[in-house]
């Protein structure tokens, strides 16, 4: 009897070794890595990179905007950019002393006063190597890069299906004027790849009426519908997270994170941008981006745009009911230090950031909060976090007296195969459709609708 109790143990204690080892294993392949956009950086030391301020979408009487080209650029120079892209509506940025292409749309700015004006050669030297004087006559010291090249697209439509291109050759894409809706999104994303630029959308959440309907950035075919644009297209990087004052982008963050988790399975990160989109000076101060790189080059500005090794700010943004602010924040043009990042590293299944001006520091993963920190520094670790093995990225934002800050985000690779995008052909009614919302019949048909609502 002993002995039989004893080969029972002895079986049992076999079988359970097996079950471990079993467990091991799939503990072992269902390992992940996280993925940091800014393990490139080198953040202290004698080589350190230089946290560069910057936009890539500002506006000047060219198009629509109350203010002269030259009134602009010193204002940024003024307010410590480091870089700028003026992209006015349907016509690509040239040098800043010399005038762009005009369309006849904006020759209204003549009659109310706003006229058309570019730098003199002089001014543009200078502002370039830093030697022109600021407001107060004391000399800058350092110069404001110009990102030539730039357009924001369809600027003939009434619906605000806007998409920023770059880095576009000579005046590639002045005067186009741009379908409506759907067909004009992917026309211009597609125009401006084959051109060979790169682009982002512009304001989404003013394009889906978010102010009237916030729901819109969760609704399914909405985030489809981005998402397969930034899939099809890869030099369509991502969407404005940020714009301006936020004014009809308020919830546009939660679309970014609902993006991400339908295009990251693909093996696609959606990139975060948050430009001033500034019609006048008193908005040059109000949402932009800090560039991580190692020189303050042309070429470092599109790579980096391009590996998201960048961070948003924004001065003023709403309250919403999913990942707050709780509060409305509104500190614009009050000199308050921004919260910024500065340093960031990832240690196996850890995430480590520490900041400065800033008093709380929030996680997000899948859309939802997931850890807060009071201070100036923080440390997630995945792996004592409940529901982690189910996280498609992570990304950490900070709040301060000057405003918000976000990283882009770190993507979670757990190995598995990506799926690959099919791009389905459209029936004959959904072409016509698409079509038909493309004209601007459907789209005046939809303004008059809203005007009686």
């Amino acid at each position: 009897m002993k002995s039989l109790k004893k080969i029972l143990c002895v079986a049992l204690s076999a079988l359970m070794l097996m079950q471990f080892a079993i467990i091991g294993a799939s503990a072992a392949q269902a390992d992940y890595t996280i993925v940091n956009p800014y393990s490139e950086v080198i953040w202290n030391g004698a080589d350190a990179w230089g946290a560069y301020k910057g936009t890539v979408h500002s506006h000047t009487t060219y198009s629509d905007a109350e203010d002269t080209l030259p009134v602009m650029v010193k204002e940024y120079y003024n307010q410590d950019y480091d870089f700028l892209a003026i992209s006015d509506h349907g016509i690509t940025g040239v040098d800043w002393d010399k005038a762009p292409d005009t369309q006849l749309l904006y020759t209204y700015q003549w009659l109310i006063g706003n006229p058309y004006e570019h730098l003199t050669t002089e001014e543009y030297t200078a502002i370039k190597d830093g030697s022109y004087p600021l407001y107060d006559g004391t000399v800058r010291g350092k110069g404001l890069l110009p990102i030539l090249g730039a357009n924001e697209f369809n600027h003939f439509s009434l619906t605000k299906n806007h998409v920023n291109g770059f880095f576009l050759p000579g005046t590639t894409g002045s005067g186009y004027a741009g379908a409506e809706n759907e067909r004009g999104f992917e026309q211009v994303i597609k125009f401006i790849e084959e051109n060979g630029g790169i682009s982002h959308i512009n304001h989404p959440g003013d394009w889906l009426n978010t102010n009237a309907n916030p729901d819109a950035v969760n609704d399914p075919n909405n985030i489809k519908f981005f998402g397969d644009l930034m899939l099809k297209y890869d030099s369509c990087l991502g969407m404005e997270v940020f714009n301006e004052r936020n004014g009809t982008t308020g919830y546009d963050r939660i679309l970014w994170d609902n993006l991400l988790m339908y295009c990251l399975p693909y093996g696609k990160n959606v990139i975060g941008y948050s430009n001033t989109d500034a019609h006048w000076c008193d908005t040059v101060d109000s949402s932009f981006s800090v560039f991580m790189m190692e020189d303050n080059t042309v070429d470092n500005v599109k790579k980096t745009m391009q590996n998201g090794a960048f961070f948003m700010i924004t001065r003023k943004l709403r309250p919403n009911k999913w990942i707050g602010p709780s509060e409305e924040l509104d500190v614009m043009n009050m000199g308050l230090p921004y919260p910024m990042f500065t340093n960031v590293a990832v240690n196996g299944h850890k995430i480590s950031v520490n900041a400065k001006d800033c008093d709380t520091i929030k996680w997000i993963a899948n859309g939802k909060i997931i850890a807060e920190t009071i201070g100036t520094a923080s440390t997630i670790d995945l792996d004592k976090i409940k529901g982690s093995e189910d996280f498609q990225y992570v990304r950490a934002e900070l709040y301060g007296e000057g405003g918000m800050c976000l990283t882009q985000a770190f993507a979670i690779d757990d190995g598995s195969e990506l799926l690959e995008f099919e791009d389905k052909e459209m029936t004959f009614g959904e072409k016509f459709i698409n079509w038909f919302k493309g004209t601007k019949l459907w789209a005046i048909i939809g303004e008059i609708i809203m005007a009686i609502e």
